[in-house]
């Protein structure tokens, strides 16, 4: 299963909602999505940056469910989506390259 890390944050060309009233039920319904995806466990980890404006959450799934998830929230928020490979994983892959690129160089 793949790990994904979201950067998010608030698109001012959305059509936000100018009554009190309706912004705070748009909220809620989108705090409710975000619930029910950590109820999930899509959704790992998600907070706030302190602007209040934006964020980042890390999530797990196949690449279907996070587009599906960020998409969710589209028009009100912009994402960008990096897949997540693990540190050890990382380190094997450029052992093994270094040791190509030295037997060639040899």
């Amino acid at each position: 299963m793949a790990r994904f890390l979201t950067l998010w944050r608030m698109n001012p060309m959305a059509p936000w909602p100018k009554d009190p009233d309706e912004a705070a039920k748009l909220r809620e319904k989108m705090w409710a999505g975000i619930d029910s995806l950590l109820k999930k466990g899509e959704v790992k980890e998600f907070a706030y940056f302190l602007d209040g404006t934006s964020g980042y959450a890390i999530g797990e799934g196949e690449i279907a469910d996070i587009f599906r998830d960020v998409s969710m929230f589209t028009p009100y928020y912009v994402s960008e989506v990096h897949e997540i490979m693990p540190y050890e994983k990382g380190k094997e892959i450029l052992r093994a390259l270094w040791k190509a690129q030295t037997a060639t160089n040899e």
